[in-house]
């Protein structure tokens, strides 16, 4: 990898969790200056806006955020199993970059400023329902869940408990209501399965 991309790729990581915790507002490129030691020059060398950065600092960190998720699902066992894997390596992995989920970050922080960033949220978010749904669709094939399942709405409904209870785990800074969210699913999947 050339030096400059190199230069590139650290910026962009070193950025992320600024990013990720100050939104896209309430960093400043004088933040990222300060945490990758680069003066302006040095880093519109690299990027044309804060905007190009914060895009790039999204992408990784929702990178870093899907992989450490699901880079170890137990599919070995159907599909059922793979959602409570996936579902249980959410509530028990804390987040790849400080500051929390940048799905829910970004979502929130760009809903009336930034469109660029918006759509990257969106995008983030329907590329998650997809993978949830393929996995209940995939069950539906086999035979294990049951065939009037709606595999959007189960998938939504994974997505929005746990991004709930992740928000109010944060907030009072314990694992509680996460836990709490985990059982509400496993009962939802308890009754998606056939008999």
């Amino acid at each position: 990898m050339p030096k400059g991309e190199v230069t590139r790729q650290r910026i962009i990581a070193q950025a992320a969790p600024i990013f990720n915790q100050r939104g896209f507002s309430g960093c400043s490129m004088q933040d990222v200056m300060k945490a990758t030691g680069l003066e302006k020059g040095g880093l519109y060398r690299h990027f044309q806006s804060k905007e190009e950065l914060a895009v790039e600092a999204f992408r990784y960190a929702l990178g870093r955020a899907v992989k450490l998720r699901t880079e170890h699902l137990d599919r070995s066992h159907g599909a059922v199993k793979a959602l409570r894997s996936y579902i249980q390596q959410f509530v028990e992995t804390t987040g790849a970059v400080r500051g929390g989920c940048p799905l829910m970050n970004t979502a929130i922080d760009a809903d009336d400023g930034n469109p660029a960033l918006r759509n990257l949220a969106r995008e983030g978010f329907s590329e998650w329902r997809t993978r949830l749904r393929r996995i209940v669709e995939e069950g539906i094939r086999h035979g294990e869940i049951r065939k009037k399942t709606n595999p959007r709405a189960v998938a939504n409904t994974i997505i929005a408990t746990l991004e709930g209870a992740l928000m109010l785990s944060r907030l009072e800074e314990k694992k509680t209501p996460l836990k709490d969210a985990q059982a509400a699913l496993d009962g939802m999947l308890d009754r998606l399965v056939t008999h």
